[in-house]
C-alpha cells in the first residue's frame, strides 16, 4: 500500500526497525543479541554457539556498518538492505516471522540492480494535455524499470475516463496490453469478500459482530483462541490471526503455486489448534487467513462457492463479465504472462479454500465499473453493501472499514486497496468528493503503488 497508514508500510516499517537493532548490535559485535532476535524456525536451524562463531570470524571481521540504505521489500516479506562496511559492501536479506522475530538472516556479496530498459519502453499515452504529461512523468518510472512488463492504467476524473497502456503483454512480443487484458488482482479480490460480507448483512442473515464459531465445526469451535473473534474482525484485520497459516507451505505441491493444494480440511487442521498473536479486536495485523476463512464462512451461509457468490451478487448486477477466479479456454489468451521480482517468467496462482483473500482475475474495464460502482452507488441492494464496506471499522494506527483502507495522499483520503502476486500488482483507490479514482493494473510483481499514489498527488 502506498501510505503510512498501509499494511504494506506498515510491515516494512518493521522490517526496518529490526533492521536499525541488527545494525546497532552489528557494530557493537553483540552477536547474541542479533541471535536473540532470531524467531523460532531460525534458532533450530542454527544454535547460538554456531551463529557466534559465524559472526564472529566471517562478518564482525570486515568492520562496523558505515552506511546502510533499502533497496527492495519484495511481496511486503523480504527486504534487502545494501550495506557499505570498513571493507566491503554487502547485502542483507531479511524477513520478520509472524511474531516480528528474524526469519531470514543472509548476507550475500552486494550485487547492483540490473540497469533499467535503455529504449523508450512503446506507449498509448498521446503526451497532449496536461494530465497525459503528469501520467507519464510517473508510469515511465516505473515501466522501464527492467523487472517491468506491461502497465494499465485507468483514471476516473469529473465523470470522465482516460486509459493507458505501457509496455508489453508478453516480454519481446511488441503489443501493448488494452483494457480488456485479464491481469490477477491479488488481494483487491478482500474488497470484493467484503462487499459479499456486506450484502449478507443487509440481508440479515449474519451480523458483523457474529462470532466466527457460529459457523465452525465443533472440532474446530473447541479451540478457546477463537472464541472473541468477530466476522469483522475476520474483514478488518484485528482478529489476531497470522498472516498465512503455519501448515500452508507444507501442504504445497508446487512452490510457486502455494496456495493452490490449501484446501479447506488443512485450514480447518490449523485452526483446531492455533494461537493468536494479539486479542481480538485490539491490533490490526494483516491476514490472508482471516479473509479466507471469511470467505469460507460466506460458502456455508450462503450454500454457494466463493465465485459462484461474487458473480451472482457482484459482476453479474454490474455487468462486469470479465472478473472470475476461474478463466475458461476463451478467455485464457487475454490473461497476460507474468514476471517475477527478479523479472523472470512465472506462473499465476490458483487457490483453493483461501480463494476470497487474492484469487480473482479481472481486467482494467471491469475493474473501471467497478470503482465507478463504489464511488457513486445508487439504491439498490449491491450499493447498500458497497456503502457498509467504506464505513469505518478500525482506527488505530490504520484506517480501515471492511477491507477498504483509507490512505491519505497529499492531505487528501482515499478509499484503497492494492494486491500483489508472485507475478503481478495492483492499485485501486477512490475519492468520490473529488471524483477522482485510479486503477493500476501491472503483470509484473514490481509494486504499483508508488504508481497509483504518484498518479493520485500530481493529478488531485
Amino acid at each position: 500500500m502506498a501510505s503510512s497508514a498501509s499494511a504494506q508500510s506498515i510491515q516494512q516499517r518493521k522490517v526496518d526497525s529490526v533492521f536499525e537493532q541488527v545494525k546497532k548490535y552489528f557494530n557493537q559485535k553483540n552477536s547474541d543479541a542479533i541471535y536473540n532476535m532470531a524467531g523460532a524456525d531460525f534458532q533450530k536451524e542454527l544454535n547460538i554457539d554456531a551463529f557466534a562463531q559465524v559472526t564472529q570470524k566471517q562478518l564482525f571481521s570486515l568492520g562496523k556498518i558505515r552506511e546502510s540504505s533499502l533497496v527492495s521489500f519484495v511481496n511486503n516479506n523480504v527486504a534487502t538492505y545494501k550495506l557499505k562496511l570498513d571493507s566491503i559492501t554487502l547485502q542483507l536479506l531479511m524477513s520478520l516471522d509472524k511474531h516480528d522475530k528474524l526469519e531470514l538472516f543472509l548476507f550475500q556479496e552486494y550485487q547492483e540492480p540490473i540497469g533499467n530498459k535503455t529504449a523508450l519502453v512503446q506507449t498509448s499515452n498521446p503526451l497532449r494535455t496536461a494530465m497525459d504529461k503528469q501520467v507519464d512523468s510517473v508510469a515511465r518510472i516505473y515501466i522501464q524499470k527492467s523487472t517491468t512488463v506491461g502497465l494499465s492504467i485507468g483514471i476516473i476524473k469529473d465523470g470522465k475516463t482516460t486509459i493507458y497502456q505501457y509496455g508489453e503483454t508478453i516480454r519481446g512480443y511488441k503489443k501493448l496490453p488494452n483494457e480488456d487484458n485479464f491481469f490477477e488482482i491479488g488481494s483487491i479480490t478482500k474488497t470484493f469478500t467484503a462487499t459479499l460480507l456486506a450484502y449478507y448483512v443487509n440481508q440479515g442473515k449474519i451480523k458483523l459482530t457474529d462470532p466466527i464459531t457460529k459457523f465452525l465445526p465443533d472440532s474446530v469451535v473447541a479451540n478457546p483462541a477463537l472464541k472473541g473473534i468477530t466476522l469483522v474482525q475476520l474483514s478488518n484485520h484485528t482478529s489476531g490471526l497470522p498472516r498465512l497459516p503455519d501448515n500452508l507451505i507444507e501442504h504445497a505441491t508446487d512452490a510457486l503455486n502455494p496456495y493452490k493444494d490449501y484446501t479447506a480440511p488443512f485450514m480447518y487442521a490449523y485452526l483446531k489448534n492455533c494461537k493468536l498473536n494479539s486479542k481480538p479486536g485490539e491490533q490490526y495485523l494483516y491476514s490472508n487467513l482471516g479473509v479466507g476463512l471469511l470467505g469460507s464462512i460466506l460458502e456455508t451461509i450462503s450454500s454457494l462457492p466463493f465465485n459462484q457468490m461474487v458473480h451472482d451478487i457482484i459482476t453479474q448486477p454490474l455487468n462486469m463479465q470479465s472478473t472470475s477466479q476461474f478463466l475458461n479456454p476463451l478467455l485464457l489468451p487475454r490473461f497476460l504472462a507474468e514476471y517475477n521480482a527478479g523479472g523472470q517468467a512465472t506462473p499465476a496462482w490458483d487457490f483453493d479454500v483461501l480463494a476470497p483473500c487474492g484469487a480473482l482475475r479481472s481486467t482494467l474495464s471491469d475493474l473501471l465499473i467497478y470503482t465507478k460502482a463504489n464511488m457513486h452507488p445508487g439504491n439498490e441492494e449491491l450499493s447498500k453493501a458497497m456503502i457498509l464496506t467504506h464505513k469505518i471499522t478500525f482506527n488505530k494506527d490504520v484506517k480501515i472499514g471492511l477491507a477498504w483502507h483509507i490512505i491519505t495522499v497529499n492531505g487528501v483520503d482515499y478509499i484503497f486497496h492494492n494486491g500483489g502476486t508472485n507475478g503481478s500488482s495492483s492499485f485501486l483507490a477512490f475519492n468520490a468528493d473529488k471524483n477522482i479514482g485510479i486503477v493500476v493494473l501491472s503483470n509484473a510483481a514490481e509494486s504499483t503503488d508508488a504508481v497509483g499514489s504518484g498518479i493520485l498527488k500530481e493529478i488531485q
